[in-house]
């Protein structure tokens, strides 16, 4: 990362929304639920799939966890009704995860329930630490319940995703493994860029042996690659495996991807909660981040 890309990201919070939207948008589909179904219509047209994910997190009053469950609920049935090729993505905290946990859960089983009826997989996004046990726990109550069509997401630089994975195997698990974004301390999370990459190998070599239900969720062209391998040794039909990646990212490489047979699923985010997201992905991105400063600056 150059310094001067350092700098911008450093000081996102003083450019304009306005700005930081105009360069962000490829990140998101929209504002509004129809601009994912326009999106996904895209993609599937290029071969690809996607996740919906209505944009929201860390809600803190009943009124607004049951506006967002609403919210998700909709993308369910406009799943269903455009007959997509995609799965809503939902973070237990925009369900009322904060406020009360039965609360939450009885939420998220709503939503369950309601997708499994139309066909829809639900998948619970991971979020930072203080959620990971309770976000696994609403996973194995689910699966109790006998609801086969709900996922999870394991994220390879925390220290205990090993043993979160085999905790699950049991279940025949559909998990979404990614490198992780939140920020984490020492104590819970691997700090070494390459040794997260050797943990993610080492995670999703599991996953393919024991027959989970396996999404590869990276865009670090070292893990494609390695999981390009991995795929072919474990699961040479390419069955119960797919990759994914998020709107707007390395789009050439994705559609390589898909020529070369594999299945891709794309993360498609709408709603009005855009600014942290995009945040987040230009501080991923930091190249991109430059790009707004520049817009900033010149106006162009």
């Amino acid at each position: 990362m150059s310094l001067f890309n350092k700098l911008v990201v450093a000081t996102l919070p003083a450019i304009p929304k306005g700005i930081v939207k105009a360069v962000a948008q490829r990140y998101i589909a929209g504002d509004k639920l129809s601009d994912a179904v326009r999106v996904t219509q895209q993609l599937m047209a290029k071969g690809a799939c996607s996740t919906i994910d209505v944009l929201g997190e860390f809600v803190s009053t009943r009124e607004r966890a049951v506006s967002e469950t609403a919210a998700q609920a909709a993308v369910i049935d406009a799943i269903s009704a455009n007959k997509l090729e995609s799965y809503l993505s939902v973070k237990p905290t925009s369900l009322g995860l904060d406020i009360d946990q039965d609360f939450a859960f009885e939420n998220l089983t709503a939503l369950v329930k309601r997708a499994q009826s139309a066909g829809v997989v639900v998948r619970m996004d991971m979020e930072n630490t203080p959620y990971t046990d309770i976000t696994l726990d609403f996973y194995k109550r689910l699966r109790a319940l006998g609801y086969d069509n709900v996922g999870v997401v394991i994220q390879a630089y925390l220290k205990r995703s090993e043993q979160d994975i085999r905790s699950l195997l049991d279940y025949t698990p559909s998990v979404r493994l990614c490198k992780g974004i939140y920020v984490e301390s020492a104590d819970v999370a691997i700090k070494d860029p390459d040794a997260i990459r050797s943990n993610y190998k080492n995670l999703l070599s599991i996953l393919l042996s024991a027959g989970a239900r396996t999404h590869i969720a990276t865009h670090d062209e070292q893990l494609i690659v390695d999981a390009d391998r991995q795929v072919a040794q474990h699961r040479p039909q390419g069955d119960n495996v797919e990759f994914q990646m998020l709107l707007g990212v390395r789009e050439d490489r994705r559609d390589s991807l898909i020529k070369a047979g594999h299945k891709v699923r794309i993360y498609v985010p709408f709603g009005d909660d855009w600014y942290g997201y995009s945040t987040r992905r230009l501080k991923e991105n930091p190249q991109v981040a430059g790009y707004v400063a520049k817009a900033f600056l010149t106006g162009k």
